[in-house]
């Protein structure tokens, strides 16, 4: 009964309200909006007006907030390691490395017009069109990598292979020890 008396209750108490606007979150837009209001740093008079940097239209102001660099330089570090472009002196050798037999600098153009003359080769299909679906798993196919036969490739030779699904890929194990939970016993 009491059970029946509190279900009322709460239901007695919902059915109060008359706001239409109860669940609409965008209901009340009498405020300020809270994200649009972005502090910046405080203006400051520079010692000699020509030492200041060139204006860059749409790129950053020295009045905009920088937040990741005002961490790193309140914990003792160098904000302008944030924004260092090229080769950290830390992979020098790595890249050395690597571009031993040489490099193309214009590798990112060239293998987006490759990309873009595959998938233009690869396109979808009208029912593909029509039903919106995703082609991109069809489209390379022919690239993807069978994980499975790289690591039966690769398990002869004695690397070491990250963790992996047993061989059987699921199949029951076949063992002799009877103490195996899972196995199936081979007599």
């Amino acid at each position: 009964m009491r059970a029946i008396a509190l279900t009322m209750t709460m239901l007695w108490l919902a059915a109060c309200s008359n706001d239409p606007h109860l669940m609409n979150t965008s209901g009340g837009q009498d405020g300020p909006d809270e994200f649009g209001i972005v502090p910046t740093k405080p203006l400051q008079m520079p010692e000699d007006l020509n030492a200041l940097p060139a204006p860059t239209p749409g790129g950053s102001n020295i009045t905009d907030p920088t937040p990741m660099g005002d961490a790193v330089a309140a914990l003792g570090g160098n904000p302008a390691q944030l924004s260092a472009q090229g080769i950290g002196a830390s992979d020098g050798g790595l890249v050395n490395y690597a571009s031993r037999m040489g490099r193309d600098p214009a590798i990112r153009q060239l293998t987006a017009q490759e990309d873009m003359e595959w998938r233009s080769r690869h396109s979808r299909r009208v029912l593909e069109v029509l039903a919106r679906s995703n082609v991109y798993y069809r489209a390379y196919e022919p690239m993807t990598l069978d994980s499975w036969a790289e690591q039966e490739r690769w398990r002869p030779t004695g690397v070491l292979l990250p963790a992996a699904p047993p061989v059987n890929r699921g199949a029951p194990v076949e063992s002799t020890d009877p103490n195996v939970q899972g196995a199936v016993l081979v007599k």
